[in-house]
C-alpha cells in the first residue's frame, strides 16, 4: 500500500507530466479560463489517461509481447487512445449534453494530447504487474487536472489584475507555467 501511495505522490507532485515532463502542454496552454470548464475537461482527460494506461498494459502483455509485435506499440497505442477518447466523447454526449457543449472542441483534443500517449508508454516501462502501471497512470490522471485547475484559477486572477503590456498574453502564461514548475520541483525530495 505504501508503494502505491508513493507512486501517486510521485506522479502528482514530483514527476508531474505537464510541468516537469512537459507532456500535454497544448491543453495546458490553451486551457479555458473558467474553472468549471477546466474541471470537466480534466475529468475527461483523467478518465482517458487511466483507461489508456490500463488498456496499454493489457495490449502489451497479451498481444504485443507474446506475438513479437512490440515494434507496432506506438501505432497500436494511438489507435487504442483514439478509440477510448471516442467512447469518452459518446459517454459525455449521452450523459450530459450541456457538459458536451461546454467542452466542445476540447474533448477530441484529448486524442492528440501527448500526455495520454506518454503515460501509456511510460507506464509500460514502469510495469511490475497490472497494479503498478494503473496506479502510475492514476497518479498522472490526478496531477494533470491539478495543474489545469490551478493554472485556470491563476488565469482568472491574472485577467483581473493590471499586467504590464510587455507581459500580456503568452509571456505571462509562460512565466506562470515556469513558476508553477519550479514550485512542484520543490517536492522532489518527497519521492
Amino acid at each position: 500500500m505504501k508503494e502505491f501511495a508513493l507512486i501517486i505522490v510521485s506522479t502528482v507532485l514530483v514527476n508531474n507530466f505537464v510541468l516537469i515532463k512537459f507532456l500535454g502542454l497544448h491543453p495546458f496552454m490553451g486551457v479555458p479560463r473558467k474553472v468549471e470548464a477546466v474541471i470537466s475537461m480534466a475529468i475527461a482527460t483523467a478518465l482517458a489517461l487511466t483507461l489508456s494506461s490500463a488498456s496499454s498494459y493489457l495490449l502489451e502483455t497479451y498481444l504485443l509481447a507474446p506475438f513479437d509485435l512490440t515494434h507496432l506499440r506506438t501505432l497500436i497505442f494511438i489507435l487504442m487512445i483514439a478509440a477510448i477518447v471516442q467512447i469518452t466523447v459518446m459517454a459525455v454526449r449521452k450523459m450530459g449534453p450541456v457538459l458536451h457543449q461546454v467542452l466542445g472542441a476540447y474533448l477530441p483534443l484529448i486524442t492528440a494530447n501527448c500526455a495520454v500517449l506518454g503515460v501509456a508508454l511510460l507506464s509500460i516501462q514502469e510495469s511490475n504487474g497490472f497494479r503498478v502501471p494503473v496506479t502510475y497512470s492514476f497518479g498522472a490522471a490526478l496531477g494533470f487536472p491539478l495543474v489545469l485547475i490551478l493554472f485556470s484559477a491563476m488565469g482568472e486572477r491574472l485577467e483581473a489584475t493590471d499586467v504590464p503590456k510587455p507581459f500580456k498574453g503568452t509571456a505571462i502564461v509562460l512565466i506562470t507555467a515556469g513558476l508553477m514548475s519550479m514550485a512542484l520541483m520543490g517536492f522532489s525530495g518527497l519521492a
